[in-house]
């Protein structure tokens, strides 16, 4: 009796864990956009990613070091980290600032939402294994047309907000790309997760730094406020969110980790009023609604009954009334 409790005491323990991480990685991903529109105060886009970029690695290899940990030394691992990093840090990371520069960060949250249909899409063109089924394409349907609504295309998009919203779109688009590539060509269990995350980091810096003569010349406006924005984004939300999240796959699974999605654009939409002030409109909450249900859809969390599937229940109740 007594171990029983033991191991109910400990699942416990374990559950409010991982909910405590899961929150933690909401918050974290959800300040994102905050800094990053600060950041814009004083950077240009390429500026910002090529900062993030580099207080990412810089945290994650002070934490290799701490842990002892090796960085891995296959040359086409770095190659296809190199990529990974392109495709899922430097590229979305350009295209979410680009679009912060025209639309709310509440917006680019809630679009951000949209990553992991985005994923399940690509998955389904490239995996063999992801095969779509019914659930699956409905809550792709459903999803997308919950873009539509947050996007409001019957609304005037003055300033360039309608180029905003599908820059965040694509940055969502290549995310899901990049988890794509990485579960075939980057997934390591011989490597730890946080070598692997800072040698992610450390390849992107790299093609950043020898782009930035081309694309990061804009002038400095570097005050306290924004220098602490783009570091606190960088070491925060770009290194030691990976550690957490690797860690939550880890615990976990993949299935439990993914939760914080949800969680994401509230953070975000709460900020961006609370702090930045932002407006929001009825569609934006409207259609987060929809996109967050149609991920939900997508990934079997809301299980869809059919007429022929209750009526298989109802046979089957009728026949086990008659058996008594």
């Amino acid at each position: 009796m007594t171990h029983g409790n033991e191991n109910g005491g400990r699942l416990g323990r374990v559950t409010r864990s991982i909910a405590a991480r899961l929150a933690l990685l909401a918050a974290i991903w959800g300040c994102s956009f905050l800094f990053i529109k600060v950041g814009l105060e004083g950077l240009s886009p390429a500026q910002i990613v090529l900062g993030r970029m580099a207080a990412g690695s810089a945290a994650l290899l002070v934490v290799v070091a701490i842990r002892h940990q090796r960085l891995p030394s296959d040359a086409r691992l770095w190659a296809h980290l190199t990529v990974f990093a392109v495709l899922g840090n430097l590229l979305p990371f350009l295209l979410f600032a680009f679009g912060e520069e025209r639309i709310a960060s509440s917006r680019a949250g809630v679009l951000n939402a949209t990553t992991p249909l985005c994923t399940l899409v690509v998955a389904m063109l490239f995996l063999p294994e992801e095969r779509p089924d019914r659930q699956r394409v409905l809550g792709l349907i459903v999803g997308f047309a919950g873009v539509v609504v947050v996007v409001g295309p019957w609304n005037e998009h003055g300033g360039g907000g309608l180029s905003g919203q599908l820059a965040c779109l694509c940055a969502a688009a290549l995310y899901g790309v990049s988890f794509v590539y990485a579960r075939r060509f980057v997934t390591r269990p011989d490597v730890p997760p946080g070598a692997l995350a800072a040698a992610q980091l450390l390849a992107g810096t790299g093609v950043m730094v020898l782009l930035s003569p081309f694309v990061a010349r804009h002038a400095v406006h570097l005050g306290v406020r924004v220098a602490a924005s783009v570091l606190v984004l960088g070491a925060a939300g770009t290194g030691i969110a990976y550690l957490v999240y690797h860690g939550l796959l880890r615990d976990a699974g993949a299935t439990t980790t993914s939760l914080v999605t949800y969680f994401i654009p509230i953070t975000a939409v709460v900020l961006g009023v609370t702090v930045l002030d932002e407006q929001v409109t009825w569609n934006l909450f409207a259609g987060a609604a929809v996109v967050i249900f149609g991920v939900a859809l997508s990934e079997n969390r809301v299980p869809l009954r059919t007429r022929a599937d209750d009526d298989a229940a109802d046979g089957v109740r009728s026949l086990k009334r008659g058996g008594r």
